[in-house]
């Protein structure tokens, strides 16, 4: 089985479907840091943005890995590893966040990516975190998931998560950046972040993590007397 989770940035879609993963045995795909790392690749080459023949010869040709975090006590769930070189953190700086809104706007780049994402998915036992899982990639996924939180919320998260990482924030920024990338995300024309039709929405702005798996282990228990997991 595969199971899409989508969700605005913040909303605690990954933390929810890593540990659901992890209760399941299934692979864990983030999605969305496919598409950082593209960014973070074209920043690091100085490459223009707003060249999308150049980013997309970049998504064409990067060397991406996403391993296991296990081993390291810097709170990361995975690892990425960029043209062989750990850039877990390097994919989550400001300047990242800025930009992976435009990169991932384009057609050649989400064509590359879902490509990748498709052959993942395809062989079931993997839960897929991203923001067009349940619409385009995967959407005929049996159980899909749409994760939201208030942009408030998801503000205090950002900021929580830069300070463990060392970085520096303001709350107010990170808001104003917040809703800014939703709105662009909603809009864009290539497969705009919305809820697949189907898809149950969950609200994990006072929810922890773990009641929020609970519920989806619970989900996938009424599920599998049509679908076994598997």
């Amino acid at each position: 089985m595969t199971i899409a989770i989508d969700g605005p940035a913040a909303s605690g879609k990954t933390t929810v479907g890593k540990m659901l993963a992890d209760q399941l045995g299934y692979l864990f795909l983030d999605t969305g840091c496919m598409y950082r790392a593209v960014t973070a690749a074209a920043l690091q080459q100085d490459t223009n943005l707003e060249d999308e023949a150049a980013v997309t010869h970049i998504a064409q040709t990067m060397q991406l890995e996403i391993a296991s975090g296990a081993g390291y006590d810097d709170g990361r769930q995975y690892t990425v590893l960029l043209d062989g070189r750990d850039s877990t953190w390097e994919i989550r700086t400001p300047a990242v966040d800025a930009n992976v809104s435009l990169v991932s706007s384009y057609l050649p780049v989400r064509q590359e990516m879902v490509r990748q994402q498709r052959a993942i998915g395809g062989k079931g036992g993997v839960v897929m975190v991203g923001r067009d899982i349940g619409t385009v990639v995967m959407p005929n996924a049996p159980l899909k998931l749409y994760i939201t939180a208030t942009a408030a919320e998801r503000a205090r998260r950002r900021l929580n998560d830069r300070q463990r990482q060392g970085q520096s924030g303001d709350y107010d920024h990170i808001l104003a950046d917040i809703i800014r990338r939703d709105e662009y995300d909603g809009s864009r024309t290539h497969s705009p972040m919305l809820p697949a039709a189907d898809a149950l929405i969950l609200d994990s702005s006072d929810k922890p993590a773990a009641t929020l798996v609970a519920d989806i282990l619970a989900m996938l228990e009424s599920l599998s007397a049509s679908q076994p997991v598997s």
